[in-house]
C-alpha cells in the first residue's frame, strides 16, 4: 500500500498551505475579534485571489469551474484550509454553500442552475440550508414540522427553523418541508428553494451560540416561514425525495467536515508546540520540560495521526463504492474525529494557560465553534449505534 501522494497533488497542496499561512493568518485577529464583517472586504479580495491562482472550489468538478479532487485529494486539500476559521470561506469550499452546490449540479434543472447554481459557484452569493427545527428532534429527520402545501402553481409554506448556517446574508434558502404528510416516513420531505426575499420568509434573528451571535456566513439564522409562497418549479429534485437528497448531501458533507477538523487540530497542535517551546515557567526552562506536556504533544501526534488515516480511508471507500458502501466508515470517522479534535483542543488551551482562554489565538474560537461537531450532521451517539448495529448484524450472521 503506498502512502505517498502525488507530486502534482503536494504542489497543489503547498500553494493552499502557502496562501493560508500568509494571507489569511494575518487577517485571524481581526476576524477573532471584530467578527466576520469586519474583515469580509478583505476576505473578498483574497477570494479573487484563489480564484487567479488557480485554487478555487476544489470541491467541485472542472467541468463547473472547479478544480475537480476527488474525497480523497479534497480531504488532503480540506485540512489545510481548516487550519484558519476562514479558510474554506476563502475558497469557496465552506459549508453550507459547499453541499448545496453538490445537490444543486444533481438535482437542479437547468433554469434553478443559472439563478441560483453559477452565482454560487461564482461566488456572488451565498446559500443557507434550512432543515433542522427548534421543536423537532435533528437526529430524527423524518420528522418535522415545516410543511409546503400546494396551492394552484405554488408552494405554500409554514414552519420554523434555526441552525441554518450562513443564513446571515444568504441569497437562498434550500429548505426542508413535508410536502406528502401520507407517504412513508422517508417521503414525505421535499427540498424547495426559497429566495431571501420571498414575502412570508423571515428571518428572526442569528442564535446565540456559546457566548457569540456571530454574524454573516459565522452565524446561524434563526428562520419563520409564515405563509411564504414560492412557484412550484422552485421544488429541487423529486417531490418527496427530499430526506434522499440530504443524505446524498450529508455522506460527503461528513467526510469533509472531518478532514477540516484536522486541520483544525494541526493548527491546535502547533500552536501547543511553539508555545511549550517559546513560553518559560523559570529562567532557562521552558515550558516543554514539563512531562505532562511531553505526554500532551504525543498523544496529540498520535491522535491525529490515527484519525487522518481513517478519514482519508472512509474518503477512499466513498469514492469507490458510494456513501451506501462506506456508512460503516463515515459514522467511525464522525465521532472519533470530532472526539479527537476536542482533545488536541483542550490540551492546547491548557499548555496556553490564561492566553488560550482569549481572543488572540483561534483556539478559543475553535474550541467554542467545533464543540458543535458533536452534534451535528448525526450525534456522537447515533453514529456509534448505527455502526454497532450494522456490525453486530455482520457478527449474528444477518449481515
Amino acid at each position: 500500500m503506498d502512502f505517498s501522494i502525488p507530486q502534482p497533488l503536494q504542489d497543489l497542496l503547498n500553494r493552499a498551505r502557502q496562501f493560508v499561512e500568509t494571507e489569511l493568518y494575518p487577517l485571524e485577529p481581526l476576524f477573532l475579534q471584530q467578527g466576520f464583517n469586519a474583515v469580509e472586504p478583505e476576505l473578498q479580495e483574497k477570494r479573487r485571489k484563489v480564484k487567479q491562482l488557480g485554487l478555487w472550489l476544489p470541491q467541485i468538478s472542472k467541468e463547473h469551474g472547479g478544480l475537480g479532487l476527488n474525497l480523497v485529494e479534497h480531504g488532503l486539500f480540506s485540512a489545510e484550509l481548516g487550519k484558519s476559521p476562514v479558510g474554506h470561506y476563502a475558497f469557496n469550499c465552506q459549508a453550507p454553500d459547499a453541499g448545496n452546490m453538490e445537490i444543486l449540479i444533481q438535482y437542479a434543472n437547468d433554469q434553478q442552475k443559472k439563478k441560483y447554481l453559477e452565482p454560487l459557484l461564482a461566488g456572488e452569493i451565498r446559500s443557507c440550508f434550512a432543515m433542522t427545527e427548534p421543536d423537532f428532534p435533528g437526529s430524527n429527520p423524518v420528522w418535522m414540522g415545516t410543511t409546503a402545501v400546494k396551492d394552484g402553481d405554488s408552494y405554500v409554506i409554514n414552519g420554523r427553523k434555526w441552525y441554518a448556517s450562513g443564513g446571515e446574508g444568504a441569497a437562498f434558502a434550500v429548505t426542508m418541508a413535508v410536502t406528502n404528510p401520507d407517504a412513508p416516513p422517508h417521503e414525505r420531505a421535499s427540498q424547495i428553494l426559497v429566495p431571501a426575499g420571498t414575502p412570508g420568509f423571515i428571518l428572526e434573528t442569528a442564535t446565540p451560540f456559546m457566548g457569540s451571535r456571530g454574524e454573516g456566513w459565522a452565524s446561524h439564522a434563526e428562520i419563520r416561514y409564515d405563509n411564504c409562497r414560492v412557484p412550484r418549479e422552485n421544488l429541487l429534485g423529486p417531490e418527496g425525495g427530499g430526506f434522499r437528497i440530504a443524505q446524498e448531501r450529508l455522506g460527503p458533507g461528513r467526510i469533509h467536515h472531518c478532514m477540516r477538523w484536522i486541520g483544525v487540530s494541526e493548527r491546535a497542535f502547533d500552536l501547543m508546540c511553539r508555545r511549550a517551546i517559546e513560553r518559560k515557567i523559570a529562567p532557562d526552562r521552558p515550558l516543554a520540560f514539563q512531562q505532562f506536556v511531553q505526554g500532551w504533544i504525543a498523544e496529540s501526534r498520535a491522535e491525529i495521526d490515527a484519525a487522518r488515516l481513517a478519514v482519508l480511508h472512509a474518503a477512499w471507500v466513498m469514492d469507490r463504492e458510494g456513501s451506501k458502501g462506506a456508512r460503516d466508515e463515515v459514522s467511525l470517522i464522525k465521532f472519533n474525529v470530532a472526539n479527537t479534535m476536542m482533545r488536541v483542543l483542550d490540551r492546547a488551551i491548557q499548555v496556553h494557560g490564561g492566553l488560550g482562554f482569549s481572543d488572540y489565538t483561534p483556539l478559543a474560537l475553535f474550541y467554542r465553534n467545533e464543540r458543535a461537531g458533536r452534534v451535528y450532521d448525526g450525534a456522537d451517539e447515533v453514529h456509534k449505534i448505527s455502526a454497532a448495529k450494522r456490525i453486530l448484524k455482520k457478527y449474528a450472521g444477518l449481515g
